[in-house]
């Protein structure tokens, strides 16, 4: 697309309000453009229309109506979520009109760089992680993206001496044409969204456009475990300078553990040893801190922490000022957060884990002795890759939401003898209760209740925020 500014007089249309959607309203609104937002939700379930409305922007809610993309249409913006499918996107490709989402137009309009963080799993985490190494560094990062602040509203309060930290979806990355981060994070790529992208194919191709524009003056950090990751670095389609990263390799460059982890399981009596080092091809090594003392715990989570040490790296932050939210940092909410202790048993919410590879991490990120809450939409999959996890890891399953017979089969399979399926209740909430009450009636002392789904939670809620928040309001009132 053209710079923002380009589009003075011309019409745009913003498909979804929610934040972005607002942000980017006001934003073409202020440079002169004729905005027209669109949503499908009813007009009493879009509090955000009456803002715009009092702005003067066109607000039409409660559906698509004909004729809302027309010639004359200049440019559509849409909310990532909406997928490619619906009429008004369909109607605006087969125009020829682009179809973008925020992180294009922000991108366009900042004059900060950015760093941009995508990822099957870990992304809140990393983002949120760099963020605070980079404060603490002194380059006053702007975190946001699919984070909270939206893309846009970042940009246009961002100067050159700021960093936007950028949490970025495949859903976003997807309308993108022109971006071109500074620096860019591909921590892992896992079947997942498929509903969405229609395929694997789609899926990596839209995580790839993190990389599309970069040159050899900007950096990519990819996890060399990941073998999809690898494979985009061996297409060599990648330009940009690669900084490695690994917890089971030991590499002649990048930032890795020495000595890695296995291969296999998770804690082990020797992982105080283990060391985080970055290793310059110039420099030699530098040894930064012991994994033990990272702020948070699990494997998954020390990838996460030598995955944001290089992208601080990368847009020169000093290491000594890492070193302090290394170990400060406690994570983020909804993801492997304590949520408290009950008679000896500990309790974490993990809600966020809204795929089985997620729970499979989550699962390794403890010595055994847990007892997993999982569970919720459907999107066909047989969570057989769940089995060996099952096998090793826990003590029992309580399963809720559509997949509960799947999950339960899984464990049974898996040769568990506590499997509990929690059928609906009156509320979703009274059933979440329930699984609470039925995890705690077998865990014993020293055991984990993990509520860890492996599935999207909207078949019973409205996000996994909320699915999490009931979890530890359960854990809190035994």
């Amino acid at each position: 697309m053209e710079s923002p500014a380009a589009y003075r007089n011309k019409r745009i249309v913003v498909l979804g309000l929610a934040k972005s959607g607002v942000s980017v309203a006001k934003l073409f609104h202020k440079l002169g453009a004729a905005v027209t937002v669109n949503d499908s939700k009813e007009r009493h379930l879009c509090p955000e229309a009456d803002e715009l409305d009092a702005l003067g922007v066109s607000v039409i809610c409660g559906g698509h109506p004909d004729g809302l993309i027309t010639k004359e249409t200049a440019l559509v913006v849409k909310n990532p979520g909406i997928p490619y499918s619906v009429p008004p996107v369909r109607q605006a490709i087969e125009l020829g009109i682009e179809v973008v989402t925020e992180v294009e137009v922000a991108y366009l309009l900042s004059p900060a760089p950015i760093i941009g963080i995508t990822g099957s799993n870990g992304k809140t985490t990393t983002t949120t992680w760099i963020g605070e190494m980079l404060e603490a560094a002194g380059m006053k990062p702007i975190v946001a993206g699919n984070i909270g602040t939206p893309l846009c509203e970042a940009a246009q309060t961002a100067d050159e001496d700021n960093w936007i930290v950028a949490e970025l979806s495949s859903f976003q990355l997807k309308g993108t044409s022109a971006f071109r981060p500074k620096v860019s994070l591909l921590l892992n790529v896992v079947e997942t969204h498929l509903d969405y992208h229609g395929g694997m194919d789609d899926y990596i191709a839209s995580k790839a456009k993190l990389f599309a524009n970069q040159t050899a003056q900007d950096t990519a950090v990819i996890n060399a475990d990941d073998p999809i990751c690898r494979q985009l670095v061996e297409e060599g389609n990648i330009v940009a300078n690669i900084i490695p990263f690994s917890i089971t390799q030991s590499l002649g460059y990048g930032v890795c553990i020495e000595p890695p982890f296995p291969d296999d399981l998770t804690v082990s009596a020797d992982d105080a040893e283990r060391i985080i080092v970055w290793r310059d091809r110039d420099a030699g090594d530098y040894p930064i801190l012991p994994v033990h003392e990272l702020g948070i715990p699990g494997r998954h989570n020390a990838a996460n922490a030598l995955a944001a040490i290089a992208g601080c790296l990368a847009a020169g932050a000093e290491i000594e000022s890492l070193l302090k939210p290394l170990r400060e940092f406690r994570g983020v909410e909804h993801r492997l957060e304590f949520a408290g202790e009950h008679k000896g048993v500990a309790y974490y919410n993990n809600s966020k884990a809204t795929n089985p590879t997620a729970t499979i991490i989550a699962l390794r990120s403890f010595p055994g002795r847990i007892v997993l809450i999982a569970g919720g939409l459907d999107r066909g999959s047989d969570y057989m890759e769940l089995l060996p996890h099952f096998r090793d890891q826990t003590k029992a399953v309580v399963a809720l939401g559509e997949t509960r017979g799947k999950i339960a089969r899984v464990a049974e399979l898996a040769g568990l003898t506590n499997v509990i399926i929690v059928e609906p209740e009156e509320d979703a909430e009274a059933t979440l209760h329930r699984a609470v009450r039925e995890a705690a009636s077998i865990a014993e002392p020293g055991d984990i209740v993990l509520l860890s789904p492996a599935c999207a939670s909207w078949d019973m809620f409205k996000s996994y925020e909320q699915r999490g928040r009931i979890f530890k309001q359960s854990a809190h009132t035994l």
